[in-house]
């Protein structure tokens, strides 16, 4: 059922977007390329170990395991998820299998954006709204460029600034508060838009004012009990109402 909410821009001066699921069609391209690089190792470690073989799914364990996380977190997360042992190099191989998989199927195939995302981050720029747009992926930035959405936002929080300033990935709030800083917006005026349940979770844990769970997955009552405050099925479901004031000065 889609779900209608309003946004009052009297209390909300910036705004976050998470990219792949929220700003970009990329989601299913992550979960495609996970699967192939995990069934590929639960395949040749049953064959080594007279195991059975339970393929990765790319609907349940991705988003319970994967989602929302940085490559090396996801690889922790879904073989701790199967009682699997690893260790730091197996972590780094499989992480890096997954990165040319997603990469080769962008640059092959391209990327789209979500036209209601696009049309609501123009929109709150529009009615004075600061944005930002984040990302656990040291790859956000040519994602967006490909799926021409890199102009949409004032800042951008990613993968590549996550290692240069040690940040943790979600569920910690770090990357959705550095975003608010570089804003210059304190996060219980700013509203952080995901669809991941890790990255709701990051929201409610940074004490943002609003947390938008995007519903893609039919799982809104899994996105509310991870922190979000309202969910919609599309961001077209967003109503807003009232205009910031034009202005630079920071609201810290």
């Amino acid at each position: 059922m889609t779900c209608c909410a309003e946004v009052d821009l009297a209390r909300i001066v910036a705004a976050v977007f998470d990219t792949d699921g929220v700003v970009t069609d990329t989601a299913r391209v992550h979960a495609a390329a996970w699967k192939r690089v995990f069934d590929a190792f639960l395949r040749e470690r049953a064959t080594r170990y007279g195991e059975p073989f339970r393929p990765f799914d790319a609907g349940e364990d991705y988003l319970r395991h994967v989602d929302g996380r940085s490559r090396t977190d996801g690889v922790r997360g879904f073989l701790g998820s199967r009682g699997l042992p690893y260790d730091p190099d197996t972590v780094r191989e499989l992480a890096s299998r997954k990165d040319a998989c997603f990469l080769a199927e962008i640059r092959d195939h391209g990327v789209a954006a979500f036209p209601s995302s696009v049309e609501l981050a123009r929109e709150l720029r529009r009615r004075g709204v600061r944005t930002a747009v984040v990302s656990a992926s040291r790859n956000c930035a040519e994602v967006l460029r490909a799926a021409g959405a890199d102009g949409l936002f004032d800042v951008r929080v990613d993968g590549v600034d996550a290692a240069r300033l040690g940040l943790a990935g979600k569920p910690d709030p770090a990357l959705f508060l550095e975003a608010a800083r570089r804003l210059r917006a304190a996060p219980e005026r700013t509203a952080v838009v995901e669809d991941a349940l890790a990255g709701v979770e990051a929201g409610r844990r940074g004490r943002f004012g609003l947390v938008v769970g995007v519903d893609r997955h039919a799982r809104r009552a899994d996105l509310l009990a991870a922190g979000a405050d309202v969910v919609v099925a599309d961001l077209a479901d967003l109503r807003l109402h009232g205009r910031r004031r034009e202005s630079l000065a920071p609201d810290l």
